[in-house]
């Protein structure tokens, strides 16, 4: 979801919590950390196309990383609880962690876990980069957002060493997660139905209902130190104006009532560009906990059942994909700041006139190197140094770590459809393929698959890429997959 108050920023020290941990095999070695990145009160929070202030917190906001090594190869994965991760955010990030572990910046994945209960801070992040002048307190803040995920990737670095790692899939048979695009009699698709409206003929597309996961165990004692678990299912389930990480907090208590209370819990968001918590046979939505608890009890009864990940050996492949955008024209730049205008106002304006609005001006920034407009009088989630004036095609990583012959990491950038990600996993050579969506760069918005863009609605209308950009990523993450499972099989 595309978000656009400001971001407030404040600083305070972050709290690091780590474990050392280890793998299944001589040579590789895991390590997991954990940072806090939570703003303060009256911060403004991201998620919808108004500006709120948060009043509280119901849960921290962290920034949770695994490291994986062995030889001189060397991957990393941070997980925050944010809404998406800026391109400027990630190159920092990278850039900082690379330096001060010596993991080469490509090789590490900076996500998202896409929760609208955390901060818009893009503007702030773009005058604090450009050097230009903001409050001090939204400069320190930036500061801590930066840090913290840089932090959490040296501590798990400095942790890493062997350990017992297993692996596997859980099933979620509670529904918890529905595709929230439908078939209408007219032909057309429309987001966010019931299934009370005759109209509707049927869900638009399916859901994923595995939950992969890898468990790392302690290899002395077989203790829990960590689980990295990936469901396909949009996190925008608690709602109000207080900091949560949503259900994946939920997930990761019901882990450590069973596990232990220092188990790291990381949450990857698998493809769910189509997929939200709101089941259209029903008028009552899943609360978050429901959501959280009954996810993390399907995890903590299926980790007996996982089995030891063959085999040691570990890959990190990365590949830039240039993803055609969408352009911005002048008349539309020019209308756009008129719309965005009434809608500041607080007038009225029809909301898939506001979200194409808002988006062209973000296309104009990166499509032209003079832009029609000036871009930071008009939005602030959007605001790029890196891609500014970057032309027809929006470079993005796509990011391949495997571990042994059973286990896939694959990091997409965006909001990615479940068909495109099941079309990944039903062509992986490995057993447990998780897929792990806004990785690196959030700029793309939405990326459906080909037909959707024939149907339209709502993802269509906010995306910035061309119809294929999908199938791009598909085809990309594939090559990359087969490239790994082909080394292990030549060693």
């Amino acid at each position: 979801m595309l978000f656009v108050s400001r971001c407030l920023v404040f600083c305070c020290l972050c709290l690091l919590s780590l474990v050392s941990v280890a793998h299944a095999g001589d040579g590789l070695q895991v390590g997991v950390a954990e940072t806090d990145i939570t703003p303060p009160v009256g911060f403004p929070m991201a998620g919808y196309y108004h500006e709120r202030l948060a009043e509280g917190k119901i849960d921290p906001l962290q920034a949770k990383a695994i490291v994986f090594r062995e030889g001189e190869t060397a991957g990393a994965l941070v997980v925050c609880d944010l809404i998406g991760v800026a391109t400027d955010l990630s190159k920092e990030v990278r850039r900082l962690a690379a330096e001060k572990t010596g993991i080469p910046a490509e090789n590490i994945v900076l996500a998202a876990t896409h929760s609208h209960t955390a901060p818009d801070y893009m503007k702030e992040l773009y005058l604090y980069l450009g050097k230009e002048k903001q409050q001090p307190l939204r400069a320190e803040y930036i500061q801590k957002l930066i840090n913290g995920p840089v932090e959490a990737i040296v501590a798990a670095n400095k942790a890493a060493k062997p350990a017992q790692l297993e692996t596997g899939a859980a099933v979620q048979k509670t529904p918890v997660a529905f595709n929230r695009r439908f078939v209408m009699k007219d032909g057309s698709v429309k987001t966010w139905q019931s299934l009370k409206n005759p109209n509707v003929i049927r869900a638009a597309g399916p859901i994923d209902p595995r939950i992969e996961l890898l468990a790392i165990k302690n290899a002395k004692d077989g203790s829990y130190e960590g689980v990295l678990s990936n469901f396909a299912l949009h996190l925008d389930t608690v709602g109000g104006t207080r900091w949560s990480a949503d259900y994946p907090f939920f997930i990761q208590e019901t882990l450590r009532e069973t596990l232990g209370k220092d188990v790291i819990s990381i949450f990857g968001t698998g493809c769910c560009g189509d997929i939200n918590h709101s089941n259209p046979a029903s008028p009552v939505r899943n609360k978050v906990d429901f959501i959280g608890n009954s996810l993390g009890e399907t995890i903590t009864a299926e980790l007996p059942k996982l089995e030891p990940v063959k085999g040691t050996g570990l890959t990190v492949q990365s590949q830039v994909v240039d993803l055609p955008l969408q352009d911005a024209s002048q008349p539309e730049v020019k209308r756009s700041i008129e719309l965005l205008k009434v809608a500041r106002a607080e007038g009225k304006v029809d909301f898939f006139e506001h979200v194409t609005a808002y988006k062209k001006m973000i296309l104009d920034q990166m499509r032209h190197k003079k832009p029609y407009a000036e871009t930071d009088q008009h939005i602030t989630w959007g605001l790029s140094r890196s891609l500014a004036g970057i032309g027809e095609t929006l470079p993005v990583d796509v990011t391949v770590m495997t571990i042994g012959e059973d286990v896939a990491i694959v990091c997409l950038p965006g909001e990615v459809f479940v068909e495109l990600g099941l079309a990944i996993k039903q062509a992986s050579p490995f057993k447990t393929t998780i897929i792990v969506e806004l990785s690196n760069a959030v700029e793309t918005i939405y990326i459906p698959h080909r037909a959707a863009y024939a149907g339209g609605s709502y993802e269509v209308t906010n995306s910035n890429l061309l119809p294929g950009s999908g199938e791009m990523l598909v085809e990309a993450s594939l090559r990359l997959l087969r490239q790994a499972a082909a080394e292990k099989r030549a060693d």
